[in-house]
């Protein structure tokens, strides 16, 4: 995610939709992985407002454990049954694994920053797996 802005485009559309969920009331949660750590960044709370000086620190580089980012995710969202629970997945799809969607995720968004000459879809190809939305961005 570091190349061609995808990170950069990844912190715009995170700001996006913190802010929707603030606007909504919602309860949020975010998990950031990469280079092998999985980071609770945000523990689950309502949402507040956010800005730009509250993203930069997120970096990019290394592995993806997805796999590990995911079970996470999993626990995260089995811990809160009172609500509808959604799941954004914002990757750039250089990962080899292909883990199963999170049983707790009553809805799954996969957001794709794929921006390779010879793209490998591998993020479509979650979102089929997971029947879950795809969206490019």
């Amino acid at each position: 995610m570091r190349h061609d802005g995808q990170l950069e485009r990844a912190k715009g559309q995170l700001l996006a939709l913190m802010q929707e969920a603030y606007q909504r009331r919602d309860h949020v949660a975010l998990l950031c992985f990469a280079s092998d750590v999985v980071e609770l960044r945000l523990p689950p709370r309502r949402a507040s407002a956010w800005n730009d000086d509250w993203v930069a620190p997120i970096a990019a580089g290394g592995g993806t454990p997805l796999a590990l980012g995911v079970q996470r995710a999993q626990q995260l969202l089995a811990k809160h049954e009172s609500r509808q629970r959604w799941l954004w997945l914002l990757t750039d799809g250089r990962s080899n694994e292909s883990p199963a969607r999170p049983a707790a995720a009553d809805v799954a968004c996969v957001m794709d920053f794929e921006r390779a000459r010879t793209p490998l879809h591998r993020a479509r190809q979650l979102a089929a797996q997971w029947d879950a939305r795809y969206l490019s961005a």
